[in-house]
């Protein structure tokens, strides 16, 4: 039974991850993003672990979900074979459309910054590292990876990501369940699923902390059961699977359509400013980004700033109410960034957005630290966003400009809002 443990640049959880296919009687053996991928066909399952695959650059996941051989997993996939992606694997694997696996692997969730949230105060946003609880919310034969979990079953294991909050559309949400697709769900020490935090350590939709495609042989986890001895019961029940040559329900299907994305123009609200960041050596974001289109065949240039849109009362003048968080530091350090000007470019042949996570986290809690810490006022909210301009090294942007939305790279629909702000 050999296992392909899949590794990105910056995975980093490959030594643990070979413990546990080992310990459970599996052959681990480690396959880099780079070789043949035709060579896939030799594994009997595939695992993708954990880490910061080009240091989730643009977002989580998305950079690794577009490289070559994620579509040869899909071609195993196919075949019945088993995929388990934990944390940045499950990103990949969401990104790429491998779960839950609908008609195309079209982009139908999305894995979107942790919301720690307690009492409607949100407490913290970004990485945490903690240990939470998880407890079946499906029939453990639906899973090739939870066959062997009783119901009752509260795995104590570690969680240690950045961006780990399932978004699902509420209609997609129904299917899924419906059809025990809701694997894994965080629970408290009596298996009960409160949704605030800690209990819900980054404010998941449905407490979901692990989804599975239709056939039950994809598993997207954001927790980390390869990282203690509780988790074993995972790679026990994939191995027994394996021998056994089971494909569960394999006629079961994803009906969920996700929509065709439309981008509508941006019109600042009126009482409000924008501050404008961007590094001031090379942005490796950016040109990530603009290596992963141009490996795409599609032939751009990009440019990317951070975006914060203050709005205020009017009790100050804006410019006095800039310069003073500005000065605050809390926005920016003008050691590294500097204020950008994104919107009015040299060339003409160039494509400007604005893209902003849901619910404004990040944001609501800058503006908490600027009012309740910096003693600054006049504020009324701080939204926080990240622009990127995408101008044409050769040809049309027009042409391109479908191509490039088709990768999803520069957002995911079911997290971040997009805008056009300008385009040729």
């Amino acid at each position: 039974m050999r296992i392909a443990i899949i590794q990105f640049p910056g995975s980093n959880c490959e030594s643990e991850s070979i413990r546990a296919i080992r310990t459970a009687g599996m052959e681990p053996e480690e396959f880099l993003w780079n070789r043949a991928p035709q060579d896939l066909a030799g594994f009997d399952g595939f695992f993708i672990v954990g880490g910061f695959s080009y240091e989730d650059r643009a977002r989580s996941g998305v950079v690794a979900a577009l490289d070559p051989i994620m579509h040869y997993l899909k071609i195993e996939a196919e075949k019945g074979k088993g995929i388990l992606g934990i944390c940045n694997g499950a990103q990949i694997l969401v990104e790429s459309g491998l779960v839950p696996g609908a008609d195309g692997y079209p982009v139908c969730m999305a894995l979107a910054e942790n919301k720690r949230e307690q009492n409607g105060k949100i407490l913290g946003t970004g990485f945490y590292n903690a240990w939470v609880n998880l407890k079946l919310d499906a029939i453990a034969q639906k899973s090739i990876f939870t066959k062997n979990i009783p119901a009752d079953y509260i795995m104590k294991v570690p969680v240690a990501h950045g961006e780990g909050r399932f978004l699902i559309p509420p209609e997609l949400l129904v299917e899924l369940k419906e059809k025990n697709l809701t694997t894994f769900r965080y629970c408290d020490d009596n298996g009960e699923f409160n949704p605030e935090f800690p209990v819900n350590p980054n404010g998941a939709d449905y407490n979901l902390a692990g989804v599975s495609n239709a056939t039950g042989t994809i598993l997207a986890l954001m927790p980390h059961p390869e990282r203690t001895p509780n988790g074993d019961v995972i790679f026990n029940s994939w191995r027994d699977s394996i021998i056994e040559n089971k494909t569960i329900i394999i006629n079961d299907k994803i009906n969920y359509e996700p929509p065709t994305v439309v981008l509508a123009n941006y019109h600042q609200p009126e009482n409000s400013f924008a501050i404008d960041v961007e590094l001031i050596i090379t942005d490796n974001e950016a040109v990530t980004v603009q290596n992963a289109l141009n490996n795409l065949g599609i032939d751009v240039l990009v440019k990317k700033a951070t975006r914060w849109e203050n709005e205020t009362n009017q009790l100050i003048s804006n410019d006095e109410l800039k310069s003073k968080i500005i000065a605050s530091g809390e926005l920016f350090n003008s050691n590294k960034e500097r204020v950008a000007d994104l919107e009015n470019p040299t060339t003409e042949n160039f494509i400007t957005i604005l893209t902003r996570y849901r619910g404004n986290s990040v944001g609501t809690q800058k503006y908490q630290i600027l009012t309740a810490r910096t003693g600054i006022s006049g504020l009324n909210s701080v939204k926080k966003g990240t622009l990127w301009r995408i101008s044409a090294k050769n040809g049309n942007l027009k042409e391109l400009w479908p191509k490039i939305l088709a990768t999803g790279v520069l957002f995911n629909q079911f997290s971040q809002d997009a805008y056009l702000l300008s385009s040729p």
